[in-house]
């Protein structure tokens, strides 16, 4: 697989569609599996504790010790606390919807940026029109995917830089008003929240707790799920899982097979999900490491951001992937 100048274009839909209605044909006993699980509440507010005690202890501590534990320590109660956004995202944290809005807002409490309710919405998008160019906030835009291309030092960048990357994501996806009450409402809130750490704990606290957010979403092992989940390394295989031991602090968010054939499970059963239909998830592709993933993704000059596989649009204002495609190449010769 040499390295490309475009997405993989692939006319047909996205194969969770019929491999959901497959397995629950064959085992419907899956459906039970659907539904809140509440013990997540209780780890969001020790992991949110946590993170606001070890910001206070090292409040005093030198840069270079704040550095390594944002990196050893941070990053992983950080990645943890986007992973119980995600689970409060599908709704599987508490029964209603205002409660998982909720604690999706108890959740950014160390993230430092705003980030549960754009999530919310945003990703939701893309369970819906999944590998979809106009739509997918999880796809990159031509631009920046020519731009990182496949220089390892570019890629290596981009992955530090990717939380920027996804926060600009939405100005790519159409038709979506970006901004409603609760994203406002969580700015805010979040904005308050800075401030308070910032005067009644000490900038230093407020520096570890952002660091630790920056190295959660980019250069960092845990960044490896960013690749895994669905740049492509078998031709037409678009999502890929990881069974990994990092699985183990991030709530099992490797299992992402499954998680896209069956949303509406928590994240305590998605290991179920494969044990009752091993011969669908088995002959998969997957990974045991994610920094294996990660490095594969920089060194490796057959792999940048158009390694993805794309589906037609299917909204009918929608820009068709040949049209992008054919603007992109006009942009590219006219340089």
């Amino acid at each position: 697989m040499s390295y490309r100048q475009n997405y993989f274009l692939q006319d047909q839909p996205n194969a969770h569609i019929n491999r959901r209605k497959e397995i629950l044909e064959k085992y419907p006993q899956i459906r039970s599996l659907y539904g809140a699980y509440h013990w997540s509440a209780l780890y969001i507010a020790l992991i949110v504790l946590f993170q606001l005690i070890l910001s206070y202890l090292f409040k005093d501590f030198s840069w270079w010790q704040i550095l390594l534990m944002r990196y050893f320590v941070g990053a992983f109660a950080n990645h943890s606390l986007y992973v119980m956004i995600h689970e409060c995202t599908h709704n599987v944290v508490l029964s209603s919807t205002l409660g998982n809005k909720l604690m999706g807002l108890v959740c950014d409490i160390p993230l430092v940026l705003p980030s549960a309710m754009g999530f919310r919405k945003y990703h939701m998008i893309h369970h819906k029109h999944l590998g979809e160019y106009s739509y997918d906030p999880d796809i990159t835009c031509y631009t920046e995917a020519r731009l990182v291309g496949n220089n390892a030092l570019k890629k290596a960048s981009w992955l530090f830089l990717f939380s920027f990357s996804q926060a600009l994501r939405p100005l790519k996806v159409q038709f979506y008003k970006p901004l409603n009450e609760w994203t406002v409402l969580n700015t805010l809130l979040q904005i308050a929240i800075n401030l308070w750490i910032y005067y009644f704990i000490g900038p230093k606290a407020l520096l570890y707790l952002a660091l630790s957010t920056l190295f959660a979403l980019g250069l960092h092992p845990l960044g490896g799920r960013w690749i895994q989940e669905h740049f492509v390394t078998k031709p037409g295989q678009e999502t890929y899982s990881y069974y990994g031991p990092l699985n183990w602090l991030t709530f099992n968010m490797g299992f992402h097979n499954e998680h896209h054939d069956f949303m509406n499970v928590a994240w305590i059963n998605q290991p179920k999900i494969r044990a009752i239909a091993p011969e669908y998830y088995e002959t998969l592709v997957s990974y045991q490491s994610w920094t294996k993933v990660l490095l594969n993704f920089i060194f490796n000059p057959e792999m940048g951001s158009f390694t993805r596989i794309i589906h037609p649009d299917r909204h009918p204002k929608a820009k068709s992937i040949e049209q992008e495609a054919f603007l992109y190449n006009e942009s590219a010769l006219s340089e």
